[in-house]
Formats: C-alpha cells, structure tokens, sequence
C-alpha cells in the first residue's frame, strides 16, 4: 500500500483514478463556494464527483465533506452558529447497520459553514448546533463535518493558526477548554476514525 497527497493550492494536478483505492479530501479554512479566489476548488470537486461516479472509496472531512455534498449537487451556506470544540454528535437511527457508528459520541469541531444532504443520501448523525454532522452515499462515499482524526498535536496547530476564531458563544470553547481535553477523546475519536476506514476499504481487493 503506497499513500500519496495533492497539495492543491500549489498545484490542482490530480492523479489518475485507476490506481485509486481511497480518497480523503480533508478540511481548511475556506469556504467551497469561494471558487473565483481558488479556482482549484472547481477543479477538485470534479475529481470528486468523477471517483465517486468511478465507484471509488470517498471519505470527505469538514471541507471535505461539504466538497463531496457540493460535488452531488447539494449546497454550501454558513450556519446558524459556528461549532468550535468538543460537543457530542448523536446518531441518526436510518443510519446503515454495517457502519459501526455510536449512539452518541464527543467530537472535535472546528466549523462555520453547513451544506444540505445530497440526494440519495442517509443522514448518519446531528449535533445540538447542527443538523447535518455526518452522511453516507451507497457504502463507499461518506462525509463528516467533524473531526475524527485530530491529536493534541493537530488540536495545538489549528489553535495557533485559526485562535482568532475562539471568541464567546455559546458553541465555541476556549482555548483552555480545547487544550484541556482529555486523553481518552482523542483515542475514543481516533478509534472511530479507524472503524470508518476499515468499513470504506473492506472490499478493496
């Protein structure tokens, strides 16, 4: 197995899709809908489209998600209130039973914007801030606006590039909230990270 990675604001130079198992497209600070200042984000919302069209493993991560939401035609707009810490997503009970996802779980957030479930798709889980958390297409596509793979490393870096965000409301924690969280967070999400990928690749030859 090789792992590779597109830096895309450098260069939105994709590689071939046959030799493909699994995409992650992951966060940023951007919005998907700012395609006229990053014109590349056009060009990756093709990509997407095209692999899961080619029946590719897809995994999206809060931009990520709502790139693959964009990409099936669905839309991108700001929520009603920024959700930035650790607060529990609840599953949705017309959630497949194959995907190993808990009834109710804190996760770490770091979003503003929201997007509308493509068609076709199972809504997967909700937060008290926001509806859409997290949804599937078929079984190779899912989208999560939430982030299941941070460390205390990942958490420290985000906190020092994008602090300016952490300002009072009522679903935004702060900075010593954030980096007083618990060890078992990180390995209770990490492990769910784990289970979503061992689900998307179980039939990969």
């Amino acid at each position: 197995m090789s792992i590779s990675y597109t830096r895309l604001f450098e260069s939105a130079s994709f590689p071939p899709l046959d030799g493909i198992d699994l995409i992650i497209a992951l966060g940023g600070p951007m919005s998907v809908n700012d395609e006229e200042e990053l014109p590349w984000l056009r060009a990756e919302k093709f990509f997407i489209a095209e692999a899961i069209a080619s029946h590719k493993a897809v995994l999206g991560i809060c931009l990520g998600s709502q790139l693959i939401a964009n990409a099936l035609g669905a839309k991108v707009y700001p929520a009603a209130q920024k959700e930035i810490g650790w607060f529990p997503i609840v599953a949705e009970p017309a959630m497949l039973d194959a995907l190993a996802f808990p009834a109710s779980v804190d996760v770490f957030h770091w979003h503003g914007e929201t997007f509308d479930l493509p068609e076709g798709a199972i809504h997967l889980a909700s937060s008290a801030a926001c509806r859409n958390q997290a949804f599937q297409v078929g079984t190779r596509v899912i989208g999560l606006q939430f982030h299941l793979e941070t460390t205390p490393e990942s958490a420290d870096a985000i906190i020092r590039h994008c602090g300016e965000e952490l300002v009072p409301q009522r679903y935004i924690e702060s900075e010593a909230a954030l980096r007083n969280a618990s060890p078992s967070n990180y390995v209770e999400i990490n492990a769910l990270m784990a289970s979503i990928l061992e689900y998307l690749v179980c039939d990969i030859d």
